[in-house]
């Protein structure tokens, strides 16, 4: 990636410009650094800063305006207009694009579905991952779930997105809630938001132990007499091959016309195809979702999780564990990719 000075127009229509206080770096931004791409582009798509313009056809901030800034349109229920994609205009004459914001950057200018007013106190650092992290993780268990109290949980990956998971599955009430990864160092930082149990993938075998931990009630059985064990909701955050089928089979197994199988829900960036064992969720009667973005309301949800914070109930101090300057962004990724930060780095402006 490299860094360029750039003039940013006067905002028009639903245009707001933002001077940013920070940015998360989220995972899913590697795969566009790696994968073949059609011309410049511009990335990050979590930020927090200060309304500076907007267009006349703005109502929902005004300058001066604290704002978190997220990827998801703020409330599509409202309105059918499709928000603008961001455009730069580079200084050799040519233009990066992003498909809906850019944040790795001093200053952006977005639509403003794009734009969330916050209280005025709101601290701005470590809220900048609010628009990403935390309302994927805990929009796939409060909106794309609909997680109820004593329902069991199991969340592969607890990075940046997974620890919300956990977090959200606990003010939802779930019980157990099972954090599965290969690093102890996240497992750890994952009971500190709220897991029950934790299991360590690399040394041991995570469906039977996920299945040993959530059985069901004695001598219950499903079909063709197989007990019944697993989770109601296993969340794949890592979204490979290998996570995948490893959530699949730790959900729960129907007991016919009793109740259904238990659910996987795909929140991370799959970048390649899944086995699915068809057999299997046709006899246990199981169901798959996928999530883009939790499925979450930004308009409603963010002000929501930003109280949580607030409230002591969200841990983003213990979620922001990496902070770097603009000029760190290509090792920042680097640490990232190589499995070096536990939680969600930021950048700082």
């Amino acid at each position: 990636m490299r860094i360029e000075e750039v003039e940013l127009p006067d905002p028009t229509g639903h245009q707001v410009v933002v001077r940013e206080i920070a940015s998360g770096i989220c995972h899913s931004q590697l795969h566009t650094i790696h994968n073949p791409r059609p011309g410049d582009i511009v990335l990050g798509h979590e930020a927090t800063g200060e309304v500076l313009a907007i267009g006349d056809q703005v109502t929902n901030v005004a300058p001066g305006d604290k704002v978190l800034i997220t990827f998801q349109p703020r409330d599509l229920r409202t309105t059918d207009r499709m928000p603008e994609m961001a455009r730069v205009s580079l200084a050799d004459g040519g233009v990066a694009k992003s498909s809906n914001i850019f944040t790795w950057s001093t200053h952006t200018i977005c639509d403003d579905q794009y734009v969330i007013a916050v209280p005025p106190d709101t601290p701005m650092d470590v809220t900048a991952p609010v628009g990403c992290a935390v309302l994927t993780g805990a929009g796939a268990v409060l909106r794309a779930a609909e997680v109820q109290p004593g329902q069991s949980v199991a969340i592969w990956g607890v990075g940046g997105v997974g620890l919300n998971a956990v977090a959200a599955a606990r003010m939802a009430g779930a019980d157990p809630i099972i954090a599965v990864d290969l690093d102890e160092a996240k497992l750890d930082l994952a009971t500190r938001f709220g897991a029950t149990h934790v299991v360590n993938a690399a040394t041991t075998d995570p469906v039977a132990a996920v299945r040993e931990l959530t059985p069901g009630p004695a001598g219950s059985f499903g079909f063709r007499g197989m007990p019944i064990a697993g989770v109601d909701y296993a969340f794949d955050v890592v979204a490979k091959p290998q996570s995948f089928a490893q959530a699949f089979a730790a959900t729960r197994n129907s007991r016919n016309a009793v109740h259904g199988g238990g659910t996987t829900v795909v929140v991370g960036v799959p970048m390649e195809s899944f086995e699915l064992p068809a057999i299997e969720m046709l006899m246990n009667e199981k169901q798959i979702r996928g999530t883009i973005g939790g499925t979450a309301v930004p308009g409603e949800d963010i002000p929501k999780f930003v109280e949580w914070f607030k409230n002591g109930d969200l841990d983003l101090d213990a979620l922001v564990t990496s902070r770097v300057g603009i000029d760190e962004i290509n090792e920042a990724c680097q640490m990232l990719d190589d499995g070096k930060v536990l939680g969600r780095s930021i950048i700082e402006f």
